[in-house]
């Protein structure tokens, strides 16, 4: 006769209790000269999601904002008008902050005054090449982040997507707002030509704007980085890859960086066309006779 109960309870358990068990259970093995139970490279990759956990269940000020999703990317696209340099220069920013998982803040200035060639990205620092495969990319330079000590360059990786493609984004900025190497990637030719870095201000509104018009209300400004992610993770990227690609605090950020600017194109390109019955897009990148390797300046 089956003496145990019909339902067992199950009580939460903290991340750092789960974190103290594992540590616990390793250190036993290793005491009595067998092997650990875990490799390091599984142990990173468990305490990874045991800090996703812990912030999850820090307490907000605000509820969490949702994240963008692909039918808000093309709903953004078919609303801005893509000849105008500061929508086309909008539409750049979201599509390089989705694709490429950037905070929002990466893509642009506080105010037009506090633009700094060390602290935000230039058109220069825009690269375009081609992978291995004769796949183009694009690699942003941001030569400073929030994850990144003080004088350590990060990289991002975009690799085509169909017709939301985030190459043809920036080249698109790059046409309706010519700029000099030395002048900021994400910006707009006012009325008198000159070359303005958007302000995160002004784009927000642009796009909360058109997203409440949609029906999807507003508040998205932190929502592309965490958007971007989820969409990969839904297409079954391998999360390590989402890892590397959106510069989470890894150990095989620094080690393996410069070998995934080769290989980005094999888990990340086209994922947005992933659904579509046509094929993605063609997007010409660079002009006849063009090096494979040229900033968008």
């Amino acid at each position: 006769m089956n003496h145990l109960p019909k339902e067992i309870p199950f009580e939460p358990v903290a991340p750092s209790v789960v974190r103290k068990y594992l540590a616990a259970v390793r250190t036993w093995h290793i005491a009595q000269g067998w092997p650990p139970p875990l490799e390091s490279a599984q142990l990173d990759r468990i305490n990874w999601s045991l800090r996703g956990l812990d912030n999850l269940s820090v307490r907000r000020r605000h509820p969490p904002r949702p994240p963008i999703t692909l039918a808000m990317l093309r709903a953004l696209k078919a609303t801005l008008q893509l000849s105008d340099p500061f929508d086309a220069c909008v539409w750049a920013m979201a599509a390089c902050a989705f694709f490429g998982m950037m905070r929002f803040g990466e893509v642009s200035v506080s105010a037009r005054a506090a633009f700094k060639p060390d602290k935000h990205i230039t058109r220069g620092m825009a690269i375009f090449g081609t992978d291995m495969n004769g796949a183009p990319y694009t690699r942003l330079d941001l030569p400073a982040a929030k994850t990144a000590k003080p004088g350590e360059v990060q990289s991002v990786f975009l690799n085509e997507q169909g017709d939301l493609c985030p190459l043809a984004a920036l080249h698109n900025m790059a046409a309706r707002s010519p700029a000099t190497v030395n002048e900021p990637l994400f910006s707009w030719l006012d009325k008198t030509g000159s070359a303005r870095p958007m302000v995160k201000a002004r784009a927000l509104d642009r796009i909360n704007t058109i997203l409440l018009a949609w029906g999807w209300g507003t508040r998205f400004g932190h929502s592309f980085r965490i958007g971007g992610a989820s969409f990969y993770l839904a297409r079954k990227v391998d999360p390590e890859i989402v890892r590397l690609a959106g510069r989470w605090k890894s150990l095989a950020y620094q080690v393996y960086i410069r070998a995934f600017e080769q290989i980005a194109s094999q888990h990340l390109a086209n994922m947005a066309s992933i659904d579509d019955r046509a094929g993605p897009s063609q997007v010409g990148l660079t002009a006849a006779g063009q090096p494979q390797r040229a900033s968008i300046g």
